[in-house]
């Protein structure tokens, strides 16, 4: 692909055109729009009120409204979807230590709340032993 396919597939998507139009107005494998533009995202933080952005996760355009914080996600399925994909890039605010009841393993989760097993694993094993 050379340079100027790129600089028209960007500014195509900055205009919020789908992958399949992009690709027959380029002449080029709609597979192969689509993962340049998910490899290359237009930055939602750079999009005006009323210009549209790009999912994070999908690519769908996103509509940017007047007074409201620049939308990253289409929808809640794709908000948790990419939190999910992408757990060491989510910043937390606050994230507690905690040591295995079972195992007595160190481990760590988000938040201030009390955990008292490392995993589902070590808290079966728990009840298990507890029943015997």
């Amino acid at each position: 692909m050379t340079q100027i396919e790129k600089q028209k597939i960007i500014e195509m998507q900055k205009q919020g055109l789908k992958y399949p139009t992009i690709a027959k107005l380029t002449g080029i494998n709609i597979g192969t729009v689509k993962t340049y533009c998910r490899r290359h995202p237009v930055d939602a933080a750079d999009t005006q009120p009323g210009t549209v952005a790009f999912c994070k996760e999908c690519g769908k355009p996103v509509i940017v409204r007047e007074k409201c914080k620049p939308r990253q996600f289409c929808s809640d399925a794709c908000r948790m979807k990419w939190w999910n994909g992408h757990r060491d890039e989510v910043k937390h605010k606050t994230e507690s230590r905690f040591i295995c009841e079972f195992c007595g393993g160190a481990f760590t989760r988000p938040g201030k709340t009390r955990h008292r097993f490392c995993s589902k694993k070590c808290s079966a094993e728990a009840r298990k032993k507890a029943a015997e």
